[in-house]
């Protein structure tokens, strides 16, 4: 008896479909890739349903091989359902809780803005507004990979998709117009309600 259960991709919002800045076309592509994720989530679960456990070897193993390419598509799948959750919205400047944390952590929202705009220059693959349980506030962070994670006892509250399948559709390489077109669509609702949902405390 199989105990893999298969999970589906979430449907695209159709905010989605009507951003300023980032085109239909885009988001549709970025949506197939992230239902791609979802397809290899449910198929190496059960692949590992019958790998040779016995064999498992840090250099090269079936359970090794396929726990690593499990987290990517793990990653895929979390790391691109924050992206289009919070996308949709009017942007500006912060409200709300995220708004005051933003104004106690960084000193201003611009301060933030340009924090976070300048850490997805420098990212390979995502840039991330994280709120770290450990120090209480919130840090801009690196992660480089579906499956780089920035700091461990973090929940990520704003996520900056960087790589080129992002961006490359509307703006070729000009990644910082991508950014700026990121932060114009930005829901506030949608992350203050993550933040009363995890009861992140307020600033």
């Amino acid at each position: 008896m199989s105990n893999v259960v298969e999970i589906t991709p979430r449907e695209l919002k159709p905010a989605l479909l009507e951003l300023d800045g980032i085109s239909r076309a885009s988001i549709e592509a970025h949506h197939r890739l992230y239902k791609g994720y979802v397809s290899k989530r449910n198929e190496i679960l059960g692949l590992l349903e019958s790998a040779d456990r016995a064999s498992a070897n840090q250099v090269y193993s079936e359970l090794r091989a396929l726990k690593v390419d499990l987290a990517f598509a793990l990653g895929g799948i979390k790391n691109h359902e924050v992206y289009f959750a919070h996308l949709g919205g009017a942007g500006g400047e912060p409200t709300g809780a995220i708004g005051a944390l933003i104004r106690r952590d960084f000193g201003s929202a611009e301060a933030w803005r340009s924090d976070l705009r300048a850490t997805g220059m420098a990212a390979r693959g995502w840039a991330w507004t994280i709120y770290d349980w450990d120090e209480q506030r919130l840090f801009n962070a690196i992660g480089d990979a579906q499956n780089t994670y920035p700091i461990w006892n973090a929940t990520p509250l704003v996520a900056l998709d960087v790589y080129e399948h992002a961006y490359f559709l509307d703006y070729q390489t000009d990644r910082g117009s991508y950014i700026d077109a990121f932060f114009a669509n930005l829901d506030w609702g949608v992350i203050n309600g993550w933040i009363d949902l995890y009861g992140i405390p307020r600033a």
